[in-house]
């Protein structure tokens, strides 16, 4: 059969830019089209789920004998843009044991590593379903995972976004808010009428950072320590000479488990009304945008024991437990009611110049999953 890192290359070679990072991107029609036939091709079940036109996720399902638990493996099959790569994004090259290419390490290696381990544990002749859920839209809004969730349920998920081949077992949430700082518009020559929103901001962006430190230093929770807080974008103002009529500020706060976006509300509610009521003509609104949930699974779920166990065996030793800054789609499959976690193979340079994924690692990922789905599908 294909190895993995042959299906990778192929998989490398496929532009498939996120369009809603770079507008008139290639997307994922010819990526999905390649899994679809890829899994057609070895008796795979396969759908193809496209809520969001030209933005298709594709799900291949081998079929068990019945009676057994299934499982999904997923990953997703968009990335980040081609500008600024350190030579041809789309030619895979290999040196010292390295593929580099766009997406190689993020996350191109956990898509070709899944597909490989589903086709072969599917000759198995197994009791449970093996699905494999090649999504959209990761790297922006998941909206693949989401759609994916929505159509299938399973007894257990792995989530094969980069992670060294050591097991992602929590990792962070956010909510993004806009805080809009009201003044009053009139003539620069005129302070007696205007009202500056933007140096009544700066009250709200001192506190901010203040708020931002108390986080830090506080307790937080074990494995991902403390949420965090930035203003990430600011505008405000319409020319040099009169007084801006609004400032606005885009915060993006990074959650912990325990943290919603009601008591992130809360917390910038509370310190919005106290700079309302120290500084004279200070008014604000606030408006809550995109949330995503933190994740963290439980360590007795029969998926994590089962990878732990037959990544002990394949390493020699225990996987490091590890969690995440980042989000993923882990936390998409978790409110679906699914348990999950992330294992991934190694490499570098996500997002980055160069980047490239291991093929020992890709190899060895293959097999662990393969085995893992044997047993827990069986």
């Amino acid at each position: 059969m294909t190895s993995a890192a042959e299906v990778l290359r192929e998989l490398v070679s496929i532009n498939s830019v996120n369009p809603d990072l770079v507008p008139g991107a290639a997307g994922e029609v010819e990526i999905a089209a390649f899994c679809t036939k890829w899994l057609e091709a070895r008796g795979f079940e396969v759908h193809r789920l496209e809520e969001r036109k030209g933005r298709p996720s594709i799900v291949g399902i081998a079929r068990g004998r019945g009676g057994g638990r299934s499982l999904m493996f997923n990953g997703h099959i968009d990335t980040v843009t081609l500008a600024g790569y350190d030579g041809d994004p789309l030619l895979p090259k290999i040196e010292e044991g390295k593929i580099f290419g766009r997406g190689s390490f993020d996350m191109k290696s956990g898509v070709a590593a899944m597909m490989v381990a589903a086709a072969r544990a599917a000759k198995q002749g197994l009791s449970g379903d093996i699905l494999v859920a090649c999504v959209a839209d990761e790297e922006y809004a998941s909206t693949g995972t989401a759609e994916v969730a929505r159509h299938f349920k399973v007894d257990g998920a792995v989530v094969t976004e980069p992670s060294h081949l050591e097991l992602t077992l929590a990792h962070k949430g956010f909510v993004w808010f806009d805080v809009v700082i009201e003044g009053r518009a009139a003539h620069g020559s005129r302070p007696d009428i205007g009202i500056d929103a933007i140096t009544k901001a700066g009250h709200f962006l001192v506190a901010l950072e203040a708020h931002g430190l108390k986080l830090l230093a506080g307790k937080g929770h074990p494995v991902l320590r403390t949420g965090s807080v930035h203003a990430s974008i600011i505008k405000g103002g319409e020319e040099l000479s009169s007084y801006p009529a609004s400032c606005r500020i885009s915060i993006e706060r990074r959650t912990i488990p325990g943290e919603t976006g009601d008591s992130v509300e809360e917390e910038l509610t509370a310190i919005l009304d106290g700079i309302a009521r120290a500084v004279p003509d200070f008014r604000y609104r606030m408006e809550r945008g995109l949330e995503r949930v933190p994740f963290e699974a439980k360590t007795d779920e029969p998926i994590v024991a089962c990878v732990r166990k037959h990544a002990t065996e394949a390493l020699g030793r225990a996987p490091k437990i590890r969690g995440e800054p980042f989000w993923t789609d882990c936390a998409i499959l978790k409110e679906a009611g699914i348990p999950s976690l992330l294992f991934g193979a190694d490499g570098a340079g996500a997002h980055a110049a160069t980047e490239w994924a291991s093929i020992e690692s890709v190899e060895m990922l293959s097999r662990i999953l393969e085995r893992t789905a044997v047993e827990f599908c069986a």
